[in-house]
């Protein structure tokens, strides 16, 4: 048996259909070399390049998504004149810069040492982490949850897309409130779904003074007015990312209220549960048993214990077999989950509820915002204040960027916020999200004087953070 270490090389001068294989290295079973003219001869060989006809939604979305755009313009801008011998802040993503709790470390790392662990788990999820999550919840929803109301998956993005595939047929329609989660739209779109986009209004003033998340508001009406015969489902996130808006009880239940009126599933992405800055948090699922029928309740472990790497999430519902299809789809899309974080999860829970932990991540977040907004504070800079989720959005308005400041192409046809942020990135060193890409373009002016920041690290990188920031004095 022979073994070849073999590299490809394009050729684009010719047909697309033709390519190089070149040889670097070819070993026979024996140990000795091929001969140097077979080595040739294989080097120059051509072989015609099979022609797939791949999925037509990545064929026609081929744009370089805001991730793409911004990391690379991170790692062109990390050695440039002004960035030279200085660290770039990076506040752009939402990961962590710091390790999950101790107790969650120990619970992964004893879970991998139990040999069953290791293996499949049921689809629904671990019967640990299952009875977990019903120990979680039952209190949330004022009632003693079963099995059936809950499903694993592999992290809360699967869950939404396990959510809309087991409800949604071809042609369906979703409505998605705007700014987005950007994953939001190719899960309902790839399943044949048409999504409805219904703003989130920002507030008047915004581009003058700091503003609460109560004062982005959405039309009633108007969402009333989008759903046809056609609507299946309405998603929902709350606390929100990227506005940090929690919705109150009242918004909640006039929107559950028209749903339940127009028999409208609700996907209510909670992935920032336990990162709410308000007095308390209201889940819609909780404000009536008819609007509680329609919901499927989205969780994540990732965001709950810093540790997005570990993919698990849930599902959560009141109605069993509203949740079965959800169930089902899931098994189709990874059959389970990965069993030793699951158990991992299961016990990191019951963890965080002994020693209080969600409460005390809350107080950890409120000094984190105290820290970073003290900048846009002595700057005079608008922001909307984080009342949850590890974002913030500053408003730019202020800054005075040269006219003729030079920009790649590549950003001549993306709004203005794009182009903030690859100043930013290459003038200050600090990386920001562009938060137009959460939207449509016909409605992205509403957000183009716009970064999105992220706070999900120590304390002693936010104030560098800050630090460099107090460099846009220069630029008011």
């Amino acid at each position: 048996m022979r073994t070849w270490s073999l590299s490809f090389e394009d050729c684009n001068e010719l047909d697309d259909r033709i390519y190089k294989l070149r040889v670097v290295n070819c070993i026979a079973s024996t140990g000795r070399c091929m001969s140097g003219k077979v080595a040739k001869t294989l080097a120059t060989m051509t072989v015609t390049r099979p022609r797939i006809v791949p999925n037509k939604y990545f064929t026609s979305h081929v744009a370089k998504d805001v991730w793409s755009l911004t990391n690379e313009a991170a790692a062109a801008a990390a050695n440039n004149a002004n960035n030279s011998g200085r660290e770039l802040i990076n506040l752009g993503q939402g990961f962590f810069s710091y390790s999950p709790p101790k107790f969650a470390i120990s619970e992964a790392q004893k879970a991998v040492d139990i040999p069953l662990v290791n293996q499949y788990s049921p689809t629904r999820g671990r019967p640990s982490l299952i009875q977990s999550l019903i120990k979680l919840y039952s209190p949330f929803y004022n009632t003693q949850l079963k099995p059936e109301n809950v499903t694993v998956t592999t992290g809360a993005n699967e869950g939404i897309l396990a959510s809309l595939m087991g409800i949604i047929n071809p042609g369906d329609e979703v409505i998605v409130f705007e700014p987005f989660f950007d994953q939001y739209i190719p899960n309902i779109e790839l399943l044949g779904g048409k999504v409805v986009y219904v703003p989130i209004n920002p507030p008047k003033g915004i581009d003058e003074r700091v503003v609460k998340g109560t004062e982005w508001t959405i039309d009633y009406e108007q969402f009333a007015n989008s759903i046809t015969g056609k609507t299946k489902a309405v998603i929902i996130n709350t606390p929100h990312n990227p506005i940090g808006k929690v919705f109150t009880r009242e918004e909640l239940t006039t929107i559950g209220n028209i749903c339940v009126k127009n028999n409208v599933v609700i996907i209510s992405d909670e992935v920032y549960e336990h990162l709410y800055f308000t007095d308390s948090f209201s889940r819609i699922a909780t404000l009536s048993p008819e609007i509680g029928q329609l919901t499927l309740s989205v969780g994540s472990a990732g965001k709950s214990f810093a540790a997005t790497g570990w993919r698990i999430g849930w599902v959560v519902s009141l109605n069993p077999e509203l949740l079965s299809y959800v169930a089902k789809a899931h098994t189709r899309i990874c059959f389970s989950s990965p069993s030793p974080l699951q158990e991992a999860v299961a016990n990191s829970i019951n963890d965080a509820l002994e020693i209080n932990y969600f409460e005390q991540m809350r107080q950890e977040y409120t000094r984190k915002y105290e820290i970073f907004t003290s900048v846009f504070d002595e700057l005079g800079l608008p922001y909307t204040v984080p009342e949850g989720t590890y974002f913030i959005l500053v408003d730019f308005s202020k800054v005075k960027i040269p006219e003729d400041y030079p920009y790649p192409e590549e950003l001549s046809d993306k709004a203005k916020d794009f182009r903030i942020s690859h100043w930013l990135i290459n003038e200050l060193g600090v990386v920001a999200i562009p938060p137009t890409e959460f939207y449509i373009k016909e409605h992205e002016k509403a957000a183009e004087n716009l970064l999105r920041f992220a706070v999900c690290k120590d304390d002693q990188y936010l104030e560098k953070a800050v630090e460099r920031l107090r460099l846009l004095k220069k630029f008011l």
